[in-house]
């Protein structure tokens, strides 16, 4: 170095002046990318229907993660790598070799500090804030360098495939529901979301993923009037009843022939009735066929969203469900329906035992095998898997590889599970507690 040649002359000022500038601009890249990438496509849509331009036009960025994080990534890393070779240029022309790692060590501690955790964590902090203000700028980087992008993306995809990995082109979608399901469980792990409210969420969420077979009454627990028994006994089954709609069947109960409900039965035996003397003997001429319904039968596979649906549309509550072969296999109501979502509805004909689901002294649940797994982990908030099988008994059932016997005892899934009652081939209660 020549000793009259001034160390801090104009060109060193700057130099300095625009590796500060690549700095900030540096900065401005890393902060872009995790804005972009971090802020809420749900909070972002919520801003571009109030009318958020900026809101928007980060949506319409981010619909190609792949071109916005090329594009941010081949900017940052121009002006970094500029940035430090400026630098290193500088520092050696000031103290010669020694330069190199004063240069060094400098821009890792300010690329560090001001050009990735600064603006990055502002940017995590403000995601949604900081990614509709750059929108427009990055917008138009995206587009000065979409040909070099394109290129270094074929480029990257047919390396990929070399090697036999595949590229989906589509996944940038978000998936939705998952995210919605992690974010709730996460919520109630942390205690800011309640139990109830993310089971009635995710309810929802579910009524498309699931077939009415799944949580329908099945056939043996179905209440069905006789069409050929005596008015007197109907009037009374259906008095003594705890539903409004039954299901009439003529001969056989594979055989169903119509639904009545309550208030039409009792509106046409009220007609038979003499008026002036009170005379039921007309009650004699009822024929319960007149007063039913045309049955609703819907197939097994149906979605609850579909049913739910279906109910709206034809403005009706009930509805009998059949197998393929159109073999009766239950009913299912729109009630039914509102339970996965909202949990057990109750009313003054329920009974009481149906009600609380409560431990007993020795931690143990007495369960009726018929109750699904799905009403049960919402229940006590266990996490018995319904793959395999829709109610408790069945999925005894299908871990046992056999039909158990009353007293026997098995353990799965860190539960322990005994039978307490069976009827010929049903498991009828069990007690489960956790292990």
């Amino acid at each position: 170095m020549d000793p009259t040649t001034p160390v801090l002359d104009s060109a060193f000022w700057i130099t300095s002046g625009s590796i500060l500038i690549l700095l900030v601009i540096s900065g401005f890249f890393s902060g872009s990318e995790t804005a972009l990438t971090a802020a809420s496509r749900g909070k972002l849509r919520t801003q571009a229907d109030k009318g958020s331009t900026g809101a928007q036009r980060a949506l319409d960025i981010t619909e190609d993660n792949e071109r916005l994080i090329g594009s941010v990534l081949l900017g940052n890393n121009l002006v970094n790598i500029l940035a430090t070779s400026m630098a290193t240029a500088m520092f050696t022309k000031a103290f010669g070799e020694n330069g190199v790692v004063l240069a060094t060590s400098m821009m890792t501690l300010l690329v560090l500090i001001f050009a990735e955790v600064l603006p990055k964590t502002y940017a995590i902090t403000n995601a949604e804030r900081a990614a509709a203000l750059v929108s427009p700028i990055i917008q138009v980087v995206i587009t000065v360098f979409s040909p070099i992008v394109t290129a270094v993306r074929v480029l990257v995809r047919g390396l990929l495939r070399l090697v036999g990995v595949q590229t989906d082109p589509d996944g940038h979608i978000l998936a939705v529901r998952e995210e919605i399901e992690g974010a709730l469980n996460l919520g109630h792990s942390e205690g800011v979301v309640e139990k109830e409210d993310r089971d009635r969420i995710l309810g929802a969420l579910d009524l498309a993923e699931r077939a009415v077979e799944e949580i329908m009454l099945h056939r043996s627990g179905i209440e069905m009037i006789d069409a050929a028994s005596d008015p007197s006994a109907i009037l009374t089954q259906c008095l003594e009843s705890r539903h409004t709609r039954l299901p009439v069947y003529d001969g056989e109960p594979e055989n169903i022939i119509g639904t009545v409900h309550a208030k039409d039965l009792l509106r046409a035996m009220h007609k038979l009735i003499d008026s002036e003397t009170g005379s039921v003997v007309g009650l004699n001429k009822f024929d319960i066929r007149e007063v039913a319904m045309t049955p609703y039968f819907i197939p097994e596979t149906t979605t609850l969203d579909d049913q739910m649906r279906n109910f709206l549309r034809r403005r009706t509550h009930f509805a009998l469900v059949v197998d393929e072969y159109g073999t009766l296999q239950g009913l299912i109501t729109l009630e039914d329906i509102l339970e996965e979502i909202v949990g057990e509805i109750t009313d003054e004909f329920d009974l009481e035992e149906d009600a609380a689901l409560a431990p007993d002294e020795d931690g143990h649940y007495v369960i009726d095998g018929s109750m699904t797994l799905r009403d049960l982990n919402r229940a006590v908030d266990w996490s018995l898997p319904d793959e395999e099988a829709n109610t408790v008994a069945g999925l005894v059932i299908h871990e046992a590889q056999m039909i158990p016997t009353v007293g026997q005892v098995f353990s799965f899934h860190g539960f322990r599970f005994e039978v307490i009652a069976r009827n010929g081939n049903r498991i009828t209660q069990l007690k489960i507690r956790p292990l």
